[in-house]
């Protein structure tokens, strides 16, 4: 998306969404030299957020406390895996795969968070421990993908390259079978 793009987007909504805020920054960021154009859409979106025409959304206006109670029991389970086993887990992998599979607990308040925190203690508790605890067992299990691999080393020569791939042809590809043209 080009920024003259978010620009036309935002003035038709009257929004600025923090998506449409990030790839802004990310054209900015990314671009060696803006044009003419895209100054003045900028101009024009900066005259529009001054005014009141487009109103910037916030960039999170409720909580999901779901999200909190998971990271913790992630975290806990996570530590005292890797201290047993040795293993090296993804914090990431394990709470995205929990929250997946349990209910979202949004608030808008932090009064409202509370309340959602205290019911969730209740009532949850074991199904967060659970989906977590599964969570890790599926971490644990996964198979290390071609640990022996190795990239495509870089040398001058094309003949070479082609070595390599015709080894690497060899490794993965043993069950082709060349067969010859016209029979």
């Amino acid at each position: 998306m080009s920024i003259e793009t978010i620009v036309e987007q935002a003035l038709q909504d009257g929004y600025l969404t923090p998506a449409m805020e990030a790839e802004v920054g990310r054209i900015c960021d990314t671009a060696a030299e803006l044009s003419i154009e895209e100054y003045m859409a900028l101009d024009r979106l900066m005259g529009a957020l001054l005014t009141g025409e487009v109103v910037a959304v916030p960039r999170k206006q409720f909580i999901n406390v779901m999200e909190e109670l998971v990271l913790t029991e992630a975290i806990a389970r996570v530590a005292e895996t890797e201290s047993s086993t040795g293993a090296t887990l993804d914090l990431g992998d394990i709470a995205a795969y929990a929250l997946n599979r349990l209910p979202p607990l949004y608030a808008t308040t932090e009064e409202g968070a509370s309340y959602q925190r205290d019911k969730a203690r209740e009532e949850l508790s074991a199904m967060i421990a659970e989906q977590v605890n599964e969570a890790v067992a599926r971490n644990l299990d996964q198979p290390d993908f071609y640990p022996e691999r190795q990239s495509i080393k870089k040398s001058p020569t094309s003949d070479d390259v082609l070595s390599q791939v015709g080894a690497l042809l060899k490794d993965y590809a043993h069950k082709f079978e060349l067969v010859p043209q016209g029979k």
